[in-house]
């Protein structure tokens, strides 16, 4: 296999039992809103535990472009002084979010209800990735976008400059989307309401009412819920501690599943119940995981996770766990390869414009490494090896940080060494990673 100059290959082998602690990274979707809402507070917010990787930190430099002063002050540690919703100044340069479907999408919102301009460009998986999902419903609000073909960036949004109150329903659930709206919605007059028929990640609507939003949120018959925010907000600064990332301990906790004899520590995980479905699922895999110390920080549950070593057996994922675990499929595969049966895996149509298409990326990994597999249109048939998983090929990531992650972790409990072909946009969201792995004693060497 070829490799270009700038890729970062890396070989995952087997070696003794995982243990330890995994202090994984703050949780990057909480970290990306505590600089949004910091931005639009007036006054003095302070964030600790930031995740300070590339997704990220792409967006603090979007929020100083903003006008916000945003600082630095230690690791994980950051100060911000709001301009206030309203107070948004016009960026002189093109805002680059790197990799950050995320940040991207939510500074959308953030400025559309504002009467300025800004240029919107990533890197090139980021300029592949559709962004008329978010465009259209701000155009309700009065913003304008030009856009290349499909909604493609680099794009210029123009914020209206005489906002409008919405009421919109988004058709296909996705906490981005909503978020994004709620954002536009704070510097529009009167109520705005977002509704959705699923239930998506609620870390923007828990965060608008720590910084003081007057919002409300109501169930929808049938499922999915309405939420409606009070424009012409005034935000008050609020101390964050970001909690660790559920995403990212995914990996130390299958690990420590897979390799016989393992048991590791990992500590302050967030346990927001929209975002823990693998932790159900693996459960009903028959995964050893303990949680305890349960406690509130910012208005999210934490705690602690214990994972021992464990037998898994295949299952059938309800179809409607999958926003509570949309990013976790990946790693979740790797989990159902070793188990014993089959696992079965619907409703992930939305993967298939992730960083790069994560089911075509997935089958193709495991077909790689010796496993069956058939990839549905919207999901994955994995047939578990019961433990016993080949190894020994090399895996395309397709510059995706989770399929590199997840085939990393997966050569950990094969028979023969995996090589993944780059690791460099691990970066993006977990630049600890390998090091990480290496202290509990995962053997990850460059290749």
């Amino acid at each position: 296999m070829a490799h270009t100059a700038s890729s970062h290959p890396m070989i995952a082998r087997a070696a003794g039992p995982l243990s330890g602690t995994a202090r994984v990274p703050g949780d990057k979707s909480i970290s990306h809103r505590a600089l949004i809402l910091g931005t639009l507070a007036v006054g003095e917010t302070r964030i600790s535990g930031l995740l300070e990787a590339e997704d990220v930190l792409n967006t603090a430099e979007a929020m100083r472009a903003f006008g916000a002063s945003v600082v630095r002050v230690g690791p994980g540690g950051w100060h911000i002084h709001g301009v206030g919703v309203g107070g948004l100044a016009e960026p002189e340069s093109v805002l680059d979010f790197g990799n950050s479907g995320t940040g991207s999408r939510l500074v959308m919102g953030l400025m559309a209800t504002s009467p300025i301009s800004a240029v919107f460009t990533g890197d090139a998986s980021l300029r592949r990735r559709p962004m008329s999902r978010v465009l259209e419903p701000l155009r309700l609000f009065g913003a304008e976008a030009v856009a290349r073909e499909g909604g493609l960036m680099p794009l210029t949004l123009k914020g209206a400059g005489d906002a409008m109150p919405v009421r919109h329903h988004v058709k296909v659930a996705s906490a981005q989307v909503k978020s994004a709206l709620l954002l536009a919605a704070l510097n529009a007059p009167g109520k705005s309401t977002i509704s959705q028929s699923a239930l998506t990640r609620d870390h923007t609507e828990k965060m608008l009412a720590a910084f003081g939003a007057e919002i409300s949120v109501e169930p929808l018959e049938g499922g999915g819920e309405a939420v409606t925010v009070t424009g012409e907000a005034e935000l008050k600064p609020a101390q964050v501690d970001v909690p660790r990332d559920p995403s990212s301990a995914a990996f130390p906790l299958v690990a420590a599943l897979l390799v016989p004899g393992s048991e590791v520590l990992i500590p302050a995980v967030l346990l927001n119940p929209r975002r823990i479905g693998l932790l159900y699922a693996l459960r009903e895999m028959g995964a050893n995981v303990e949680v305890t110390n349960r406690r509130l920080s910012g208005g999210e549950e934490v705690g602690d996770l214990t994972v021992r070593a464990s037998a898994l057996k295949g299952f059938e994922v309800p179809a409607e766990w999958a926003p509570s675990m949309i990013d976790e499929y990946p790693i979740l595969s790797v989990a159902a390869a070793f188990a014993s049966g089959r696992t079965v895996m619907r409703g992930l149509e939305e993967l298939r414009v992730k960083e790069s298409d994560r089911l075509a990326a997935m089958a193709a990994g495991l077909k790689a490494i010796g496993v069956r597999v058939e990839e549905l249109p919207d999901g994955l048939i994995i047939e578990g090896t019961g433990g016993e998983v080949r190894g020994c090929a090399t895996v395309e990531t397709h510059m995706d940080h989770r399929i590199a992650m997840s085939f990393l972790v997966a050569g950990l409990a094969t028979r023969e060494p995996v090589t993944v072909d780059d690791t460099a946009m691990i970066a993006t969201s977990f630049p600890e990673f390998v090091h990480l792995m290496q202290n509990l004693g995962a053997e990850l060497v460059e290749g």
